[in-house]
């Protein structure tokens, strides 16, 4: 199985640089942490078939407040954005996009 992200900044049009992530996985009625990490200069990231090698559910926390703050943006509603999906099928690709404002955010499960 692969996971990858791609966060958008929809305010400046551009790729979200270097905003810190947490992949974490459901485990005894928690969370548990499998991977911390960076978008790149693209906006990506990216995590291995062992990060997520189970059914079942996980989520994607984005430290968006590190972001706007190095981004000079004194002003924004969510400090962190929170993505959690379910994994059926660990042999499968799983993308999941986040287009990024200081006061609005979606995402969808891309291709």
């Amino acid at each position: 199985m692969s996971l990858s992200t791609h966060v958008l900044d929809a305010q400046r049009g551009l790729p979200a640089v270097r905003v810190p992530l947490r992949l974490e996985g459901s485990a005894r009625g928690g969370w548990q942490l499998i991977a911390v990490s960076r978008t790149d200069d693209d906006g990506r990231a990216y995590h291995d078939s062992s990060a997520v090698s189970a059914p079942g559910a996980y989520r994607l926390k984005f430290d968006t407040a590190s972001y706007f703050a190095d981004q000079g943006v004194k002003e924004f509603f969510y400090p962190e954005v929170v993505v959690c999906f379910t994994v059926s099928d660990p042999g499968a690709k799983y993308h999941v996009p986040l287009l990024l404002s200081p006061f609005a955010y979606s995402t969808y499960r891309g291709a």
